[in-house]
């Protein structure tokens, strides 16, 4: 039995391993895998295509979800209670809450798997995802050079883990006081696309876009990167905004079928999390 809270913790073994599971799944191996079990999950309502492909992913193994809003867990109860009766009836406990905290205390009383479905810190099922794609459509994606547009939040924290396990070089364009401790940041992305490969983004709140006007990524910027770049976006993207539509509608946008993996990589991390 394994957890997965920090994409720290799996190591590049890991990493390659859960490729390897989501490559089988692909094949039709674990089918009925999930047979006979049951997955809790915590998920705020907001959520879409994290709940989507876990819950299909659940039903297309053979098991069985039960649902339960996030705020679930803000309630009195300690978690070493919730845990020591979940412990009797779930075989896997999934979370998207925000606190990191909260997500690893559950663990340490849990005596079955918990994934990190998301909290405010990273995201690493969504990374684990992308470079599953990113590992099928680029020649090597480990030697590809990484930009990540956008505020120090979950999405640029994740890409960060993702780069200290896999070893990619990674950076940041990002607004004045929005750094990403560690790498290195840019603040005008016409100096920050040059000689990059894979360009990241993510969303911005309403009072932070002025801050991120020097970062928006259009067609014209798309040129300047190296030849092949792509333009993965962390959706929700919002066009006008931290992506220009004309962008989203040219050949340099990673496309919705990028996406279409995370639903065996999330099959791949509970067989991953059960059979380690």
């Amino acid at each position: 039995m394994k957890d997965l809270i920090r994409l720290t913790s799996l190591q590049v073994n890991g990493v390659y391993e859960i490729f390897n599971i989501a490559d089988k799944i692909n094949a039709g191996k674990y089918s009925g895998f999930l047979n006979g079990k049951s997955v809790v999950m915590f998920f705020p309502a907001s959520s879409i295509r994290t709940r989507v492909t876990f819950e299909k992913g659940i039903y297309m193994l053979g098991g069985h979800s039960i649902l339960f809003p996030d705020n679930t867990l803000d309630k009195k109860e300690d978690l070493r209670d919730v845990c020591g009766y979940l412990n009797n009836w779930a075989d896997i406990v999934i979370i998207r809450h925000k606190d990191i905290q909260l997500v690893e205390r559950f663990a340490e009383y849990s005596k079955v798997p918990v994934i990190n479905a998301m909290t405010g810190i990273n995201h690493p099922c969504e990374i684990l995802a992308d470079m599953y794609s990113l590992s099928k459509t680029r020649d090597d994606f480990i030697n590809d050079k990484y930009l990540f547009c956008g505020k120090k939040g979950n999405i640029g924290l994740a890409w960060k883990e993702a780069s200290e396990v896999m070893g990619f070089d990674l950076s940041q364009c990002c607004g004045m006081g929005y750094e990403i401790d560690g790498i290195k940041v840019y603040h005008n992305i016409k100096t920050a696309v040059k000689g990059k490969d894979i360009i990241c983004t993510d969303s911005l709140a309403a009072n932070e876009l002025d801050d991120f006007k020097e970062c928006q990524v259009t067609k014209e910027i798309m040129d300047m990167a190296n030849k092949n770049a792509i333009l993965n976006p962390c959706p929700p993207f919002y066009r006008g905004e931290e992506v220009s539509d004309e962008v989203i509608e040219s050949e340099y946008f990673a496309g919705y079928g990028f996406k279409k993996n995370l639903l065996v990589i999330q099959q791949a991390v509970m067989v991953y999390c059960l059979t380690n």
